[in-house]
C-alpha cells in the first residue's frame, strides 16, 4: 500500500521483502511545531488517524523528526515537541 512506509522496499525472489528502501519526509516550510499532548502518548497511529484520516501514516512523524525521534513509537510521548507535515504535502508523497 502506498501509506505504508514498505512501498519502496521490494521483494526478493523467496517472496520476502528485501532490505528497507527508506522513505524520506523532508521538511516543508508549511510544517506545523506541535507538542505532543497526553492522549496521544506512545500513539502516534491516533495521532495520524486524527490529522491524516489514515492511522498507518504514524511512521511520518518519525521519518520527519529523525533528530528527536529514535522510537517511532516510544519517543511520541507527552510535552515531546515535532513538526507536522501538512496532509497535502503527505499526500503527495504517497504518491
Amino acid at each position: 500500500m502506498s501509506s505504508s512506509p514498505y512501498s519502496k522496499t521490494e521483494y526478493q525472489s523467496n517472496g520476502a521483502l528485501g532490505m528497507l528502501n527508506i522513505r524520506p519526509v523532508p521538511a516543508f516550510l508549511d510544517d506545523q511545531l506541535y507538542e505532543i499532548e497526553p492522549q496521544y502518548n506512545h500513539r502516534p497511529d491516533l495521532l495520524a488517524y486524527d490529522l491524516y484520516r489514515d492511522n498507518r501514516l504514524w511512521w511520518v512523524f518519525g521519518q520527519r523528526n529523525l533528530n528527536v525521534i529514535e522510537d517511532f513509537v516510544y519517543d511520541i510521548k507527552t510535552g515531546v515537541k515535532i513538526y507536522i507535515p501538512q496532509p497535502d504535502k503527505v499526500k503527495t508523497l504517497m504518491e
